[in-house]
């Protein structure tokens, strides 16, 4: 088996259905029965979206929430049914915006994600995914890795031989104990019980839509979180082990009172459909790769839920990986492409931790809790799998708020709005499977210097002029100034979506530039 994936979670699914995307088979182990049957996590940030967008589920992750495209919000209160004392737009004031995305964050509880990525996942028919499945043992050889699974129905145990591992597998990953990858961070910062409930709380959520709602009720802060905005909700009450408080205290009449308490409404009738202890942690890998097994999510990186980014960084992480895995498997990348997996992503999964731990301790008052747009946008890589043009990434005043959108090699390919044969796309729309070659109006020289480097390094490439009479259309002439180039220069962007080198103008010799680049970021 090329990849096995260990966990199967939103970070194991994404990373199923994105090495299929790529033609790389794999299989996929978790051993729980099935997807997730409490909420979790809910905040899919704008990045998230995005790549939603191209996978083809936006449409079916906004249908899933279930009316939380109305929960635009983060409220401050002392109970749920109390007057608010603060209200500010998650992600921040120019979240919707069409400017630098065609999309926007979005709240659906895991429960109701997960599902639409496994049947995402299983259409290709190409990953197996096996739920039910524990990963005993594993070790590695000098020709890949070999893992013991149990069915847990059966005890039937099997070996399964694999070229690389990911490992999905939670915070408490079994992987990364097995390969004893320590952690680095202080842990626990704080402890909650998940409490799931149906309630009829309509009119909060007709009349006061908010994604989260951060309460003060007597027992302890605690946070609000609508499932549906309607009868389903998540309540993240106060939990205190250091106390001495033990999960069981929280019996069902128990987490009844709580989340009657954090309503405001000792009448209420409340139904209580699950609970989950959590810790909210900070601490990070000492390292997301181990020869042949990369950790990923929580495995590698435990975030803080105080900012939502946790699964967010999670999904972006085998994001990054798939194409640098499908590339070594398909010959065309060489073993350096797969430890930028590392270099790239270990340094913004540190800092989104250190902004969700500087969250912790602040009580809702840092802007940047939930206004992260700059770091969630602005996020730029540099590693061997960049090529620098000299330039500078564009200074702002705050780097987790602001973005300026720049396609400095290492960064997120700017967004912007195109047409193509009548329709109007997004720059963002064209990056997914393949390398893709964007040049302007007068850089025909690059098309055949395209197929010549395609040809050479065997990568998927793809290449449109962009222009009147052009593949795309920009028909407000922005796409040169937003992508820093003259009208036959180039940009060429990977398929995770970052620039991966520039170059203003066509040269003496563009085919030989473009393949001496592909080189340097394939190897």
């Amino acid at each position: 088996m090329p990849v096995l994936i260990v966990g199967g979670g939103p970070v194991g699914l994404s990373a199923s259905l994105l090495l299929s995307r790529h033609g790389a088979p794999s299989l996929l182990v978790e051993r729980h029965p099935g997807t997730s049957i409490h909420p979790k996590a809910r905040g899919l940030n704008v990045r998230t979206l995005e790549l939603l967008r191209v996978w083809g589920l936006e449409q079916a992750v906004r249908e899933a929430a279930e009316g939380l495209d109305r929960a635009r919000d983060v409220a401050w209160a002392p109970t749920l049914l109390a007057p608010e004392v603060r209200r500010m737009p998650y992600g921040g004031d120019g979240e919707h915006s069409e400017v630098d995305s065609p999309t926007t964050s979005l709240g659906c509880a895991q429960d109701k994600l997960e599902p639409i990525l496994l049947e995402a996942a299983r259409s290709y028919g190409i990953g197996e995914l096996r739920f039910g499945h524990e990963l005993l043992h594993l070790e590695e050889d000098a020709d890949g890795a070999i893992a013991t699974v149990v069915q847990r129905a059966t005890g039937e145990e099997a070996r399964v031989r694999a070229t690389w591992v990911v490992a999905a597998d939670g915070a408490e990953s079994q992987i990364r104990s097995l390969l004893n990858i320590g952690m680095k961070g202080p842990g626990a910062l704080f402890h909650r019980m998940g409490i799931y409930f149906r309630a009829d709380l309509h009119e909060v959520g007709r009349d006061r839509p908010a994604l989260l709602y951060l309460l003060s009720p007597p027992e302890g802060s605690g946070v609000m979180a609508a499932v549906n905005l309607a009868d389903l909700w998540l309540y993240m009450a106060p939990f205190r082990p250091e106390q001495g408080e033990l999960v069981e205290d929280f019996t069902k009449e128990r987490c009844i009172q709580v989340v009657r308490s954090a309503i405001g409404d000792d009448a209420l009738d409340v139904e209580l459909l699950s609970t989950l202890p959590w810790a909210g942690s900070s601490a990070i890998a000492e390292r997301f790769r181990d020869g042949r097994v990369f950790l990923a999510g929580d495995a590698a990186h435990l975030i803080p839920p105080t900012g939502g980014q946790a699964m967010n960084v999670g999904i972006q992480d085998v994001h990054n990986l798939a194409w640098k895995l499908a590339g070594r498997l398909s010959g065309w990348a060489g073993p350096g492409l797969l430890d930028t997996y590392a270099s790239e992503r270990r340094p913004f999964a540190q800092a989104v931790m250190e902004d969700a731990r500087r969250n912790a301790g602040g009580q809702g008052q840092r802007p940047e809790q939930f206004s992260n747009r700059g770091r969630v946008l602005g996020v730029s890589y540099d590693s061997p799998a960049v090529v620098p043009d000299g330039t500078e990434l564009p200074q702002v005043a705050n780097p987790v708020i602001d973005y300026h959108p720049t396609a400095r090699p290492g960064s997120r390919a700017p967004h912007l709005w195109l047409e193509r044969d009548g329709t109007r796309i997004s720059t963002l729309d064209l990056y997914d499977r393949r390398f893709v070659l964007l040049t302007g109006r007068s850089g025909q020289a690059w098309k055949p210097a395209a197929a010549r480097a395609a040809g050479q390094i065997g990568a998927p490439l793809s290449c449109y002029t962009i222009g009147p009479d052009c593949d795309l259309i920009d028909p407000q002439n922005e796409w040169p100034s937003l992508y820093g180039i003259e009208p036959d220069g180039a940009v060429l962007v990977r398929p995770d979506g970052h620039v991966a080198w520039r170059t203003q103008s066509a040269g003496a010799d563009p085919g030989g530039d473009l393949v001496s680049a592909l080189r340097r970021i394939a190897s």
